[in-house]
């Protein structure tokens, strides 16, 4: 090519209109600069309108849904809140008159405590229901549900084997138990524990007569008549007695304290080994034994408060008593599906018509 010709061309691609972006991509004819000052115009005018649109609309709804960065951040703000929360913050959170309701859940239980839930929310005391998370799982499910509800205090255990009975697993979870309910009382609450395999038919409180530091109930299927006393029964043949860790009630005092902390130095003395697999039942029964003399212990009435070897075992004795029964406890026997069917054998699995009672809904 000769210089002559590679001037021209140089100097035609350099000369090549630049069309607007934003102008179709086959413009029938350029735009003169009169057109393109008006477009300009426009465009300005436009934006400035859509702009001062989304400041209004910001400003009406960010209060209600946060900032706009919390659109995409929140989830994470969320799950930084729920773990740093602490059991003094929940407690104080959810406690009603001083006295709160504690159990103790591991993701695998969230059925049962959803059940659970359900026949407390039936005798109105849902709302002083504190939920101590034993996973992160479980923490985030049910605080996504019900906000403040859950709490977890850290180190988190084994949820994967704290929910077969006998197992170490089983063992560290509810060891776990008595160093959260000592906390509590020093914080100056009221306290009853349960454990979610139990169903509320009454409202318990009134029968939490007199000042007594401890209430708790017996364990034993043998019948008891229905004035029994309330004083802690004689020892049986292991040396102690059978009173049941899973449904207790403390007042924040001296003597509940002492119990608590008998409890911890015993569950310390009997750890779990392959040859006893422990839990920590034996423990309080152990506690309760060695305070008595100390402590103003009180037994529940048994036809209130029946433990499961009784309630499910005896119809008889169910019918001798009907209308007296509270709190059902769906213990002596284990597993998951056996004690959802005979639950539901004797209509108090309540989660699979009445789930829109529980404050967590129907969980999925």
């Amino acid at each position: 090519m000769s210089d002559q010709k590679k001037k021209a061309m140089s100097s035609f691609l350099h000369q090549r209109p630049l069309h607007n972006v934003l102008s179709g991509p086959y413009p029938i004819s350029p735009r003169s600069p009169t057109d393109v000052q008006k477009s300009s115009s426009i465009f300005n005018r436009k934006g400035f309108t859509v702009l001062l649109l989304l400041l209004v609309v910001l400003g009406v709804f960010t209060p209600w849904i946060g900032s706009p960065q919390d659109l995409f951040t929140g989830s994470k703000a969320s799950v930084s809140k729920w773990r740093d929360y602490t059991l003094a913050e929940a407690v104080a959170s959810v406690a009603k008159n001083g006295t709160v309701i504690v159990c103790a859940v591991s993701q695998p239980y969230l059925p049962f405590l959803n059940n659970w839930l359900i026949s407390i929310a039936r005798q109105k005391h849902q709302d002083q229901v504190l939920v101590i998370a034993e996973d992160y799982a479980t923490l985030y499910k049910v605080n996504e549900k019900w906000p403040g509800h859950a709490v977890l205090v850290p180190p988190a255990p084994d949820s994967q084997t704290a929910h077969k009975f006998g197992s170490q697993g089983f063992f560290n979870f509810t060891s776990r138990r008595p160093r959260h309910l000592l906390q509590i009382l020093e914080l100056g609450y009221n306290v009853m524990y349960n454990d979610v395999d139990m169903v509320w038919l009454a409202d318990p409180f009134p029968y939490l007569e007199g000042k007594h530091d401890v209430y708790f109930t017996d364990d034993m299927a043998a019948v008891k008549p229905l004035n029994h006393s309330h004083a802690l029964p004689p020892p049986g043949k292991k040396g102690r007695t059978y009173m049941c860790s899973c449904m207790i009630y403390m007042r924040p005092t001296d003597g509940a304290k002492l119990v608590i902390k008998k409890w911890i130095e015993e569950l310390k003395a009997q750890p779990w080994t392959k040859a006893k697999k422990a839990n920590d039942q034996p423990a309080f029964n152990w506690a309760l034994n060695k305070t008595a003399g100390q402590v103003d212990l009180y037994l529940l009435p048994q036809a209130a408060f029946p433990t499961g070897g009784l309630y499910f075992k005896n119809q008889t004795w169910v019918q001798e008593t009907k209308g007296m029964h509270v709190i059902i406890h769906n213990n002596y026997i284990t597993g998951f599906d056996k004690k959802i069917k005979r639950f539901r054998d004797f209509d108090l699995w309540l989660v699979d018509n009445h789930a829109q009672e529980s404050p967590l809904g129907r969980l999925k």
